[in-house]
């Protein structure tokens, strides 16, 4: 893309058809929020419905509320209407929990079906990313160390290593759909059906997909996802996660964490657990209400387009940014991490430079919020829903004038997160 003036980005904004979209979510003024990818902006709807839920539903309705206003079944009611935006089904996906809680069940679903088949009993190996997000892999550990069966993970420093690195001791394969450093877009389908010829399993982690990328899950065959809520689906802070089991293994999902929600009458208070029918058995305890009417808040504004309009955008925005910053930084030591390839970038730009952490803070103080990840990493996050053209081309302006001015301290010490 040739690099835009700032009156054509104005231009840009004023025939987008996602800018009346931003005017549902609450952002500061003089801040270019660049970190969608970390924290989504706070939908203005959620004041209002976190005021009724706790004045109303609580405050004077109380245990009434479980049928009343339906939070008992609010993880299933918030999974259906996730489910367009990943490709899956009604009566797929439930939203509940922590990602990491969700892929610990998966990992253990996923093992427990390799285990118990004829011909996958003895694969012994998990295969991801170095570079996976860490919790991701200390999951995996954590299950291996409960299991004691011999199971180990296998570790690839690229993509293209998968080709060799599963083979017939590979039980799992568990990914993240893109990366959360580098912004690397993995090609599900291919990679699940490479996956599949091995005869392993495949669990797609989608925290930075998920709101930002058309997803297909059930067109690529994948065996089961998850993914946060805080991020690009803007659910609030700590937002509970949810978790994707397509029809045909949810016969076959079990668990450990076998808590009364997931039980098959959670009412009748049996002593012994005996798992529910359908999606629902992915449900572990007494569901956070609070935070789930948050999360269809953020929800609320998916239905006003399409993710193929998001993703359009979303590569509009990120083409811009990368044309911006290489043209305007050019004699500086700055380099571009994220792939160019459209069908290899998320919906996020990472530059890397000697003193990024430095520089990402003069950034914040200027008004320009992304984010540092080691090692020397930039990251920038765009949110199609609210991010403008104009906030791409005043955030690449600032950015060369930091480095033109060499406006950092770079003895600042890696102790916040941001």
């Amino acid at each position: 893309m040739t690099a835009l003036s700032r009156e054509d980005c104005i231009a840009l904004d004023q025939a987008d058809p996602l800018a009346p979209l931003r005017e549902d979510f609450s952002l500061p003024q003089n801040m270019i929020y660049l970190d969608g990818n970390s924290l989504g902006a706070q939908p203005k709807a959620s004041l209002l419905r976190a005021q009724q839920l706790i004045t109303q539903e609580w405050g004077q309705d109380l245990i009434t509320s479980w049928n009343k206003a339906g939070w008992f079944e609010m993880p299933s009611r918030l999974g259906n209407l996730l489910a367009p935006l990943i490709g899956a089904e009604q009566g797929e996906v439930v939203v509940t929990d922590s990602t990491s809680i969700n892929l610990f069940k998966a990992i253990a679903a996923a093992l427990q079906i390799q285990a118990q088949s004829t011909d996958h009993a003895n694969r012994r190996v998990i295969v991801t990313e170095r570079s996976n997000f860490p919790t991701d892999i200390y999951m995996a550990e954590g299950i291996m160390r409960w299991l004691d069966r011999g199971y180990r993970l296998q570790l690839i420093d690229s993509p293209e290593e998968l080709e060799t690195a599963i083979n017939d001791d590979t039980a799992l394969v568990m990914l993240t759909h893109v990366n959360y450093r580098s912004g690397y877009l993995h090609d599900m389908e291919a990679v699940t059906k490479l996956t599949h010829q091995r005869g392993a399993l495949c669990i797609w982690d989608l925290a930075h997909s998920a709101g930002a990328v058309e997803v297909q899950l059930n067109q690529a065959q994948a065996d089961f996802a998850v993914g946060c809520c805080y991020k690009y689906l803007n659910g609030g802070p700590g937002a509970p996660a949810f978790v994707w089991v397509p029809r045909r293994h949810q016969e076959q999902f079990n668990h450990p964490l076998s808590g009364w929600w997931g039980h098959a009458a959670p009412f009748a208070m049996a002593p012994s657990f005996t798992a529910t029918v359908g999606i629902r058995r992915a449900l572990c305890g007494t569901q956070p209400i609070v935070s789930l009417a948050m999360v269809e808040c953020g929800l609320a504004t998916f239905g006003k387009t399409s993710m193929n309009n998001i993703r359009k955008k979303s590569l509009a925005l990120t083409d811009l940014f990368i044309a911006l910053v290489e043209a305007q930084c050019a004699h500086h030591p700055v380099s571009l991490v994220t792939p160019r390839e459209h069908q290899r970038r998320g919906s996020q730009v990472s530059f890397a430079h000697p003193h990024a952490y430095a520089v990402v803070q003069a950034l914040i103080e200027r008004g320009v919020v992304g984010d540092y990840r080691e090692p020397s990493i930039m990251r920038f996050g765009f949110t199609p829903l609210y991010t403008r053209f104009v906030d791409v081309w005043d955030a690449a302006e600032i950015l060369r004038d930091i480095l033109d001015r060499q406006d950092y301290q770079i003895d600042l010490k890696r102790n916040a997160v941001t």
